[in-house]
């Protein structure tokens, strides 16, 4: 079974509270776009190992425990006791870019082995598995546009649709660690309903009052990130951000043009992607 697992970007992001797990409250909107990696599951009765993975350059991982498809699969195994398989995984989404790309292969290698395997679990089961292996999984179980509260397991979906738009994605090639973005913010509560705000307000209003938290302390330890959302803007993006705790920055244009215009400043960075209308459609 070949799989095809996207990413997705946050529509403002705010860290409301610390928690007394550890974790802390946010507030955001999770658009899913198509940057996508690919999974594919073999089924192997001959394999000694009941769960092997591959990584897309046909070799195996130094530290196969760590990777989400395999703690997915081991997740589920415990309780239901899985025939043996081999993953292979195909990556294309960047690691630390704030893009959920890990999330996504874990929660696409959930629903994978669902179906591939007749198990019949719910949408709300793969939640409840999903949130185990990470605070941004269940979206992707549902990934439809959506409001996240809580630390990320709060999935309430929304009408919002950009397929009207292009969205330009870049990755600096900066690995921004989760766990470190979280320590330089100071949490607050936010004044207005944020959902309904998004929804009701055009695209090119929203910097008025959109926005991520981590950007302020990110921008200062690599500026070059702060540049990269300015170019967005002055390419003619209605909106720009970066995503998540990033390093990945987006913009939303009305053309094709502008938000080519807008990647082909910055040709010299490794990961890159336009993302249309038609290519949005496939998940509203």
């Amino acid at each position: 079974m070949l799989i095809y697992c996207n990413s997705k970007i946050n529509l403002g992001l705010y860290v409301t509270g610390k928690r007394s797990d550890g974790f802390h409250n946010l507030e955001s909107i999770f658009y899913p776009v198509s940057w996508n990696d690919a999974i594919e599951i073999e089924v192997d009765p001959q394999q000694i190992q009941k769960i092997q993975l591959i990584e897309y350059n046909g070799h195996a991982t130094n530290n196969p425990t760590q990777n989400l498809c395999v703690k997915a699969y081991c997740l589920l195994d415990a309780q239901l006791d899985l025939p043996p398989v081999k993953i292979h995984l195909y990556k294309s989404i960047p690691t630390g870019a704030g893009l959920g790309g890990g999330s996504s292969n874990a929660s696409f290698t959930l629903k994978a082995l669902n179906t591939q395997f007749n198990l019949n679990l719910s949408q709300q089961q793969l939640c409840e598995y999903a949130a185990q292996l990470g605070s941004d999984c269940p979206f992707f179980i549902h990934n439809k546009p959506a409001y996240i509260t809580g630390r990320g397991e709060n999935i309430q979906p929304i009408e919002l649709d950009l397929s009207n738009y292009y969205i330009a994605i870049m990755h600096p090639g900066i690995h921004v660690a989760t766990a470190t973005a979280f320590t330089h913010v100071q949490p607050k509560q936010i004044d207005f309903d944020l959902p309904l705000r998004v929804v009701t307000s055009p695209v090119n209003e929203w910097k008025r009052f959109l926005v991520n938290d981590f950007e302020k302390s990110v921008f200062e330890k690599h500026p070059e990130i702060e540049t990269l959302k300015e170019s967005m803007y002055n390419h003619g993006a209605h909106y720009a951000s970066m995503s998540g705790s990033g390093s990945a920055v987006y913009g939303i244009f009305e053309s094709h043009e502008k938000a080519q215009n807008a990647i082909n400043s910055f040709s010299n960075y490794k990961s890159k992607l336009i993302f249309s209308g038609e290519h949005l459609r496939m998940f509203l």
